[in-house]
């Protein structure tokens, strides 16, 4: 289990960080996104399920969906 979560926390890290360095907007909105949905799987190992649940719809879902709309209504990096 300690290993589990171990990992998750380094790919979290891993996300954060490349959240921050890409420059393509879509890929930091990607990147961001996994970081919140890793952060949802960590929440129900600490046996916080309506933190989790609360943690993939809100943060995983309706926020990478409004940043993504936001971004296809500029104009993007590679344009």
């Amino acid at each position: 289990m300690i290993f589990i979560v171990s990992f998750l926390v380094l790919l979290m890290l891993v996300a954060a960080i490349a959240a921050s360095v890409f420059r393509d907007l879509i890929n930091a909105v990607i990147a961001t996104a996994l970081v919140s949905l890793i952060a949802s799987v960590l929440f129900y190992f600490l046996q916080a399920p309506d933190v989790a649940m609360a943690e993939a719809a809100i943060g995983a879902a309706l926020t990478t969906a409004i940043f993504i709309i936001a971004i296809r209504r500029t104009k993007r990096y590679e344009e």
